[in-house]
């Protein structure tokens, strides 16, 4: 099995955040900071023809701030 992550693997990549940077509000955290912690899990690593956009990082965020008990991933109330 692969335990490789890559910008697809958005539940896992905020599984990872909020485990590695609990220190870290992620409401408060810029796409460019985000990027750079993404990038620097230790078992991360970008696929070719899989490249980081928007979208991907305000999913991740969601997702992260989900798993701190803000409002569900994908909820605009």
């Amino acid at each position: 099995m692969n335990d490789t992550l890559h910008w697809l693997d958005v539940e896992d990549i905020a599984e990872e955040l909020e485990e590695a940077h609990r220190e870290v509000d992620p409401l408060r955290l810029g796409f460019p900071t985000l990027r750079a912690l993404v990038e620097a899990l230790p078992n991360f690593a970008e696929r070719p023809g899989h490249p980081c956009n928007e979208r991907i990082l305000e999913t991740i965020q969601a997702h992260w701030i989900e798993l701190r008990g803000g409002a569900p991933a994908g909820d605009d109330d």
